[in-house]
């Protein structure tokens, strides 16, 4: 077989390798799916086919994010290159949300990347390599580093408590409209874009709405 066909072959099988691993983790968890249901489903009859493409299950799980990060940021990068010269708390947020959602709309349907994300972003091995890839992105960086130039501010704590309430409701809120979305059949398949689109829009009120809420005094609440 010549070299480029052999190196046509090879890139389809870990295509089809992605394709099957990131449906079953989304659906069974990490952990729960062995290399041997990710080859039979990938329709490879060699069970070894999976470590042999990919390494280990951390090695996999780190190309599936990095599949679909590319893009994502290649949206963010956009976003945040096109923002006017005063933007604000909502502009930024913005910026950190609707990048992923509009990446879903374009994989059409269904889709499993958001529910494999809230698997891995709950799983303590695996959540680290999560976070490395995201982070490595100039684009992410800059769109943080903007929403706290504009903030109100908060006490640290304050702080703190909020970034993790909006990471929580970014991840698992995309994963439930992604579950929702792949139950609801007929708009998930004849409008994806713009059902992703109008999930943007909410969470993106629903985070504004928490970054900007008035903090309550702790003598208030022990009183």
């Amino acid at each position: 077989m010549p070299a480029r066909a052999r190196t046509d072959r090879g890139a389809a099988t870990r295509e089809r390798i992605l394709d099957a691993a990131e449906q079953l983790f989304a659906e069974h968890g990490v952990y729960a799916v062995s290399n041997r249901a990710i080859a039979e489903a990938a329709d490879q009859g060699n069970n070894a086919v999976v470590g042999y493409h990919f390494g280990t299950k951390a090695d996999l799980v780190r190309a599936l994010v990095r599949r679909h990060a590319d893009a994502v940021d290649r949206r963010r990068e956009a976003m945040v290159a096109g923002l006017g010269p005063d933007p604000g708390v909502r502009d930024w947020v913005d910026c950190l949300v609707r990048p992923a959602a509009q990446h879903l709309g374009d994989l059409g349907a269904p889709t499993w990347y958001a529910r494999f994300g809230a698997q891995i972003m709950t799983d303590p091995a695996l959540r680290p390599v999560l976070l490395a890839e995201s982070l490595a992105s100039p684009s992410l960086t800059a769109a943080l580093d903007g929403l706290r130039s504009c903030l109100p501010a908060l006490p640290q704590r304050v702080q703190r408590e909020r970034a993790d309430l909006c990471r929580l409701l970014l991840v698992h809120h995309l994963a439930e409209r992604e579950r929702t979305l792949a139950d609801e059949a007929d708009e998930a398949a004849t409008a994806p874009a713009a059902a992703w689109s109008r999930t943007a829009t909410g969470l993106v009120d629903a985070v504004v709405g928490i970054w900007l809420a008035p903090p309550t005094d702790d003598s208030e609440t022990r009183s």
